[in-house]
């Protein structure tokens, strides 16, 4: 009971860098696929790049609270069958003469998702409408953070199916978290895509194929150290919490040969791609004369009843024994004063 107690009063004072790719991996994606803008483009985005960054978050938090937000941000393609990362139609009305929705939303929707969010943003590039052009930009980023995550392709997607439970977190969260500042993420100019759909499949194809390394990895390290050794206890908010040790974090990263680094430059580029080809598409709108507009950006509130149950990839257990936990954890997410 006393350790339950704990675990809660550390739950309710989370900091926010312990969600998603991880929060501080999706604010650095965003931020940094602005420097790879075109002139015409990097004034306005530079202006806002502090709302580009801090809003990179919203997609997680609005998962527990929006219906249909949750299956954006994944697909199981190992769900639909063997070859499925090849053969999978690369368009929305395509796959729907295929699969019934209830089953593609189940399944995930994240690459389907990118393009039609990428459309969106273009129609809001073309009315220049500045906050929906910040919005969706902001979660373009996310999404497009989230494709590049190889345990975002699967429906072992916490390795919970193979007795890692808690990989994902520690892929997308801790190793950035702990190794990122030694990154190189300097990725080039932004590109115009012909077609976006096709590359942001492309980049689920490359994300799927590292899967293997991600689980395999982990297990072949994990052998070479003892539990004392592969957790350390860093204090946090005044309480000792158990984390992966740095010395098992640095063995694994070393092993992967600079995966996390590789997803996330390909995570950037992107980005900065498909913001940039909205704008092309959009008929390459003047946004100088957008930056000085005075107005208040908007801030996304969350009102939450109750928490949807959508599955989770932060650490509970997979028998969900704790369910008490999650709904602690949750009620973090919704009730944590704006950091913005």
């Amino acid at each position: 009971m006393r350790y339950f107690l704990a675990t809660i009063i550390w739950i309710l004072f989370l900091p926010n860098e312990l969600f998603g790719w991880g929060f501080f991996a999706h604010r650095k994606i965003n931020r940094q696929a602005v420097y790879s803008l075109p002139p015409e483009m990097i004034g306005f985005f530079k202006y806002h790049i502090n709302y580009i960054t801090e809003n990179a978050v919203n997609p997680d938090r609005r998962r527990y609270a929006v219906l249909g937000e949750a299956e954006k941000h994944f697909i199981d393609i190992d769900a639909f069958g063997d070859s499925a990362v090849f053969k999978l139609p690369r368009y929305w009305h395509q796959a729907l003469e295929v699969y019934s929705e209830e089953e593609l939303r189940r399944k995930g929707i994240g690459p389907w998702n990118v393009y039609l969010t990428q459309l969106k943003l273009t129609e809001a590039f073309k009315k220049k409408d500045v906050k929906a052009i910040l919005r969706l930009a902001a979660d373009l980023g996310h999404y497009i953070g989230d494709m590049n995550v190889p345990l975002h392709t699967t429906k072992n997607y916490n390795g919970q199916l193979t007795n890692q439970y808690g990989i994902h977190g520690f892929w997308e969260s801790r190793i950035p978290e702990l190794l990122a500042e030694d990154y190189d993420f300097f990725v080039g100019k932004a590109m115009y895509l012909e077609r976006p759909q096709y590359h942001i499949w492309e980049a689920v194809e490359q994300a799927h194929a590292a899967l293997d390394s991600v689980l395999h990895f982990e297990i072949i390290v994990s052998n070479r150290f003892s539990e004392d050794k592969k957790y350390s206890y860093e204090e946090r908010n005044g309480i000792n919490t158990r984390v992966y040790s740095m010395e098992f974090t640095k063995a694994y990263h070393d092993l992967l040969d600079g995966q996390v680094e590789r997803q996330m430059k390909r995570a950037i580029k992107m980005a900065a791609d498909f913001w940039y080809t909205a704008w092309v598409n959009a008929g390459q709108p003047d946004l100088n004369g957008l930056v000085n507009i005075q107005m208040e950006l908007p801030e996304e509130k969350f009102e939450y009843k109750e928490p949807l149950d959508v599955r989770e990839h932060e650490g509970f257990s997979s028998k969900r024994e704790d369910s008490n936990l999650r709904q602690a954890f949750l009620a973090a997410i919704w009730r944590r004063p704006s950091t913005y």
